[in-house]
């Protein structure tokens, strides 16, 4: 061995001898993990862990679909309708004239019944042509809510709460369907947003005009903070900014209304240009909606023509 060698390893013997007489101090190595044994906890855990946000939902429809013997609008509507996927909602006057079970089976079906499973409706007025609307409930089941009321809750993700009412019955605040709906509201009011949608609109620029008989589901609904209210009706497109019951923009606080009877039934003309109404479009075709964890995005998509797209903030 060469002396600077020997010299090293004389060095090296010394300082370890020095440790361990206390002159210094070592680090035991931890054994490795048993794999025999599970997990401990983590030692190190996120003191501020950020939540999951949840998936944005997709709700998505129209009204007044389809007629019989005129059927090729509802078919188109139903071929947009398989591009947007998502929870469908069928405004009412889903099946002319009277909504009875041949209309449902024949018309309604060869169209927009491929959506049925996940489709949750209400009725119109022309279901009613046939006593209690009894077809229609009989053709959507459980979707439609309890047989004979019209008027149901779901949610849609975790943030957003939907109703579904029943224009064709009393809708008065005093009546039961108000009680249910305030008593609903009340229960979900954990829920950041609110959607409702019914046949008839409060609000409208269309041949058939404005259904007063259901401001009072605007008032019970607006006194609770929703933000959207979908119709149909009248056979037309219609946007409105958000507003109170009584008409009165509300930027802040208001619900925003869309009248969506465009799926396939015979288009109207527009009569008038209501208060606040922001697009009007006589066209065939669906709206969107892209329900987010605090605001949501429309998208009305024609058959043909310019659509309508926006934004809007959860109160």
């Amino acid at each position: 061995m060469r002396v600077g060698a020997a010299r090293r390893v004389a060095i090296l013997l010394a300082l370890l001898l020095c440790m361990q007489c206390g002159g210094g101090s070592t680090t035991t190595p931890s054994p490795g993990p048993d794999p025999t044994q599970p997990p401990g906890p983590n030692p190190n855990p996120n003191p501020n862990p950020q939540p999951i946000p949840s998936a944005p939902q997709v709700f998505a429809g129209a009204g007044d679909i389809a007629q019989c013997g005129a059927l090729d609008p509802a078919h188109a509507t139903a071929r947009l309708m398989e591009l947007v996927g998502g929870t469908v909602f069928a405004l009412g006057d889903n099946a002319y004239f009277s909504g009875t079970a041949d209309e449902y089976r024949n018309c309604y079906d060869p169209t927009w019944g491929r959506f049925k499973s996940f489709t949750r409706p209400v009725p119109g007025n022309h279901e009613y042509e046939t006593p209690g609307a009894g077809p229609y409930f009989s053709y959507f089941g459980a979707n439609a809510g309890p047989s004979g009321l019209g008027y149901y809750s779901f949610e849609l993700g975790e943030n957003w709460h939907a109703v579904a009412l029943n224009s064709n019955i009393d809708s008065r605040d005093g009546s039961a369907q108000g009680a249910w709906l305030k008593a609903d509201l009340d229960a979900f009011r954990n829920k950041k947003c609110t959607i409702a949608y019914w046949h008839h609109p409060l609000f409208s620029s269309g041949q058939n005009g404005p259904s007063a008989g259901t401001r009072d589901f605007w008032r019970i609904l607006f006194n609770a903070g929703a933000e959207i209210v979908l119709n149909g009706h009248d056979h037309l497109y219609e946007r409105f900014a958000p507003q109170d019951p009584d008409g009165l923009s509300n930027p802040s606080r208001g619900i925003r209304q869309f009248t969506v009877g465009t799926g396939g039934a015979s288009l109207y003309e527009f009569v008038s240009r209501a208060n606040n109404s922001e697009v009007r479009i006589k066209q065939f075709g669906v709206l969107k909606l892209t329900l987010n964890a605090d605001s949501y995005d429309w998208q009305f998509t024609p058959v043909a023509g310019p659509g309508d797209s926006g934004h809007g903030i959860c109160h």
